[in-house]
């Protein structure tokens, strides 16, 4: 169980009452007189996300009261309850009365109080949970693991998380759950036929590589991730300017979130047989380095020009989707940073997902709102995928027009997946440009929590 939960039951925690507007004067009215008297001196309000601590005859805490709605309420955070353990003292809590949906309250406890401590240390204040009742807490668990798993290698400068130290915290995630790895590193990937992979790492001192992770029964379904893991990315002969290489250490985000899913999976032991595949490379500049106009093969036999090294996300996920639907899978999904075109259209906390399965979109928007995990189908607008036609390759990794990038992108990644019955395109941002309930800034796990619920709604 994780360290911030207790198990149902435990005696001595402080209660927490969950009121709205209409719901307050009732809650209040049970208070004793001096605590009525205290709410109106703090001149509390039940407004969505806003606690109170109320204090007993001695000054100790004798409840808290935590709003979670307000004439806001149709913009509420789904992990409002986030917002909660930094609003209260250290000390152990439970839910007095129903949040609304106590797992994913619970789970928004546990995320809102991460703090990624590898180069500073953080407050030790912690506020503990006792498990409601009717909540798995071994499932809230690996759902916190994986997010702070995520987190964790995202926020990491690439000078510590280079291709082989991501290669690592794979190895250590498959140790942990009896899964194999291995790894196809440097020059060998152009004998094992990944020359995509190879050209984008070849200008960087850090060898690329193809991680490859496989974990469950052969019989069971087959299940296969790929993350893109560009350690970090310059933009390549065609440079960023420096404010857009400030966060680049995060392009990895795909790669984190499909690491952080794979635990999830692991750990509830999903009856399928899961594949997790992570290009991890380092875009740098170099003598070394591919140029615009260059074409290349790729895995699966076409050609592409190079329009534009800064696209390089797609070149290294085509030659791992290309391996991942050689055995044709139930499911191949992908999760990458792959275009600031998904941030201008949907903002960074909605990704946009693709697939041409209706039921599996379906499915994931449900999970995602569900789950507090959100995610947004757009459309692989086969018009569109004309602008990624070359004339000297089979096609460019960009588009000439500018317009629709996210979606050009995922068209690019389409032209990869054939045999698999079905394929999905999470284009996720990975970070939390300011802090919200349950999500501090930095590093963040999206779209993965959503394909969860509905594996194992599917599997479990």
């Amino acid at each position: 169980m994780h360290p911030l939960l207790r198990p149902a039951g435990t005696a001595g925690a402080t209660p927490i009452t969950f009121v709205t507007p209409a719901t307050y004067p009732e809650v209040k009215a049970k208070l004793k007189a001096p605590q009525q008297a205290y709410l109106d001196a703090v001149g509390f309000e039940p407004k969505a996300g806003k606690a109170v601590a109320v204090p007993d005859a001695k000054g100790a805490i004798a409840a808290v009261l935590f709003g979670i709605e307000g004439e806001d309420a149709v913009h509420r955070d789904p992990l409002l309850t986030g917002k909660l353990p930094g609003q209260i003292p250290t000390g152990l809590y439970r839910f007095a009365n129903d949040p609304g949906d106590a797992e994913r309250a619970t789970l928004a406890w546990i995320i809102g109080q991460y703090r990624f401590t590898r180069y500073k240390k953080a407050s030790p204040k912690a506020a503990l949970l006792v498990v409601p009742t009717g909540v798995d807490g071994a499932a809230v668990t690996q759902a916190a693991e994986a997010t702070a798993l995520a987190r964790d290698l995202i926020n990491t400068p690439a000078n510590d998380l280079g291709p082989a130290e991501l290669e690592a915290a794979i190895r250590d995630l498959g140790k942990r759950h009896r899964a194999k790895v291995t790894s196809v590193v440097g020059d060998a990937l152009l004998k094992q036929n990944f020359p995509m992979i190879h050209a984008v790492g070849a200008a960087s001192p850090r060898e690329p590589r193809l991680v490859d992770l496989v974990w469950g029964n052969e019989k069971h379904p087959k299940v296969t991730l790929v993350g893109k893991g560009v350690c970090f990315d310059t933009g390549g002969l065609d440079l960023k300017p420096s404010s857009a290489m400030l966060l680049m250490k995060k392009d990895m985000g795909g790669a984190a979130a499909s690491i952080g899913l794979a635990h999830m999976i692991m750990a509830a032991k999903l009856p399928v047989r899961l594949r997790l595949l992570v290009p991890a490379v380092e875009n740098a500049v170099a003598g070394a380095a591919f140029r615009p106009g260059d074409v290349f093969p790729t895995r699966k036999g076409l050609t592409v020009e190079i329009g534009n090294t800064d696209a390089e996300g797609r070149l290294v996920l085509c030659d791992a989707l290309a391996l991942a639907d050689e055995e044709a899978p139930a499911l191949i999904a992908d999760f990458a940073t792959l275009t600031g075109a998904a941030r201008v259209a949907l903002g960074p906390d909605l990704p946009p997902v693709y697939t041409h399965d209706d039921a599996l979109a379906a499915e994931l928007t449900a999970a995602g709102l569900a789950v507090g995990d959100p995610v947004w189908r757009l459309p692989l607008w086969k018009p569109y995928a004309s602008g990624l036609d070359s004339k000297i390759a089979d096609l460019n990794n960009v588009t000439t027009g500018g317009f629709a990038g996210s979606i050009t992108a995922a068209l690019y990644l389409d032209r990869f997946v054939e045999k698999a019955q079905s394929w999905l395109h999470a284009d996720v941002y990975g970070w939390t440009p300011a802090d919200k309930p349950g999500r501090p800034q930095g590093g963040e796990m999206q779209a993965a929590r959503a394909l969860f619920a509905v594996l194992q709604a599917r599997f479990g």
